[in-house]
């Protein structure tokens, strides 16, 4: 009785995944629509690259770009709502894409609670929050893991072919995508199960190419952009000498906890050394396509700096190891961990909603500051242009041009980066710069020089809070022919 009860059982769990994704991707959604946060700089700037659709962009690939452009078009609408909503459709479809990969190796039970771990990581809840091009990427990286699960049971060239489109277009939307690329092969070098035909491999590595080359041919056009952006990331190769950054090494580990949870990164830990002796090769598998990843990233931190979610595309090995060595074991914690992480799916949200209000009690400052006040800003130098008279203005300052392009959309004034000499600092730098064959008055935002010529200090700026606080705006009023060389 007991026996023929369990398929019932993981039928009901996995029901239940279905309907937790659901309900957690509707909350996400209805909360997101009255969020009172502003977009973030490379969100902002991410919708902007989108207006100017090209095959690459300074300093990543174009596929979150076309993403945004496709959506607000559909909507009709550039508010922050279209914007941010790709993030949690695209988190969600990435939990689903995992159950699937989860299935071909384990039960309906574990695959439901590999989809209710994904779908409750705190770095899912922010990225489904706060568009990236992590967010854009994940589903792609899941389903170039399950065609190559697939593929391992049988030569199959249309699966191929799949395979290597979800790589080509996982390295369209960011360039970590080359991780699975690496570790992929490479784990298949130590775990023979794990090996796919060659013919599979050819196919799918043709059609990578193919779906890649138009950003290769972009950025050979274009000095190599997005590889010397990279290279200043991983700034270490060219300091001389070596100086370790012990501290930042143990905060990015550390920091690793609060971007998968703290109990499926604590699970995974365990579950990769009890990989080494797995009777399931998968096991072994998704360890090698998930610990080098945390291992270069940490690698990174030590030799020079690593933000936290820079190892995120670990969490799809993460998941399918950690979750399937858990739940046979220890169901209990995997309840657990997945409320812990709940609490954040919840609140992420609803902090959203009262970015304007909610304060921390210890210093008064908001809790969502660098997601406040930047459209206010934007806003303020809008009417004083108008004021002014002026059609066109210009800034210095990556953040706020970022907003000033999406806030003054439709102002019908003329938004351009302050020209620079040699390498350019940011994308508006290099592709909206003030033409200085241009001849017309304009509104400068200053924040840490002064025009090149002799202008009128209209207003000095001072802001209190959110993303500028403690900062002076000074707003000049430039003369035509202010910026020629």
């Amino acid at each position: 009785m007991l026996k023929n009860d369990l398929p019932h059982r993981q039928r009901d769990l996995l029901t239940l995944a279905f309907w937790a994704i659901a309900a957690v991707t509707l909350y996400r959604v209805v909360l997101l629509g009255s969020s009172t946060a502003d977009l973030f700089v490379d969100e902002a700037q991410y919708w902007v690259w989108g207006q100017n659709l090209d095959w690459g962009y300074y300093s990543k690939p174009p596929m979150v770009g076309w993403l945004l452009r496709a959506m607000t078009d559909l909507a009709g609408s550039s508010s922050a709502f279209w914007v941010r909503l790709p993030g949690a459709i695209l988190h969600a479809a990435t939990a689903l894409i995992l159950m699937g990969a989860a299935r071909e190796f384990a039960d309906r039970g574990t695959a439901a609670m590999v989809g209710l771990f994904y779908i409750t990581m705190p770095a899912v809840a922010l990225g489904s929050f706060m568009v990236s091009t992590d967010t854009v990427l994940m589903p792609f990286f899941a389903g170039a893991t399950w065609a190559w699960l697939l593929l391992t049971r049988r030569p199959d060239t249309r699966l191929a072919m799949v395979l290597g489109l979800c790589l080509g277009l996982g390295m369209m939307s960011k360039y970590a995508a080359i991780y699975a690329l690496v570790c992929a092969p490479l784990g298949a070098m130590f775990v023979r199960e794990a090996r796919i035909a060659w013919r599979d491999a050819a196919v799918a590595l043709v059609a990578f190419a193919v779906v890649i080359s138009p950003n290769v041919i972009w950025n050979l056009q274009n000095d190599l952009a997005t590889l010397s952006h990279t290279a200043d990331n991983v700034d270490w190769v060219k300091k001389p000498g070596v100086t370790l950054n012990v501290s930042g090494t143990v905060e990015f580990f550390v920091a690793q906890f609060a971007v998968f949870g703290p109990v499926l990164f604590g699970a995974y830990l365990i579950a990769l050394v009890a990989a080494l002796r797995a009777p399931n090769w998968q096991a072994r598998w998704f360890g090698w396509i998930s610990a080098p990843i945390i291992l270069l990233v940490t690698v990174q931190a030590l030799l020079s700096r690593a933000y936290a979610n820079w190892a995120v595309t670990a969490c799809v090995g993460i998941v399918l190891l950690a979750v399937p060595f858990l739940w046979p074991r220890f169901r209990w914690i995997v309840w657990i961990g997945i409320a812990l992480n709940m609490v954040l799916t919840l609140a992420i949200p609803a902090v959203a909603t009262q970015a304007t209000t909610w304060r921390l009690e210890k210093d008064g400052r908001l809790v969502m500051r660098r997601y406040v006040g930047r459209a206010d800003l934007s806003r303020h130098a809008l009417d004083l242009a108008r004021t002014q008279g002026v059609q066109d203005i210009v800034a210095d300052d990556r953040d706020m041009l970022a907003d000033l392009f999406h806030t003054g959309r439709d102002s019908g004034l003329n938004i351009f980066a302050q020209p620079h000499k040699g390498h350019a600092p940011h994308y508006f730098a290099q592709k909206l710069s003030y033409p200085t064959e241009r001849h017309a008055p304009a509104l400068y935002l200053g924040t840490s020089g002064v025009p090149p010529c002799e202008a009128e200090l209209i207003e000095e700026y001072p802001i209190h809070t959110g993303a500028y606080a403690g900062r002076a705006i000074r707003f000049y009023l430039t003369p035509a022919g202010c910026w020629r060389p």
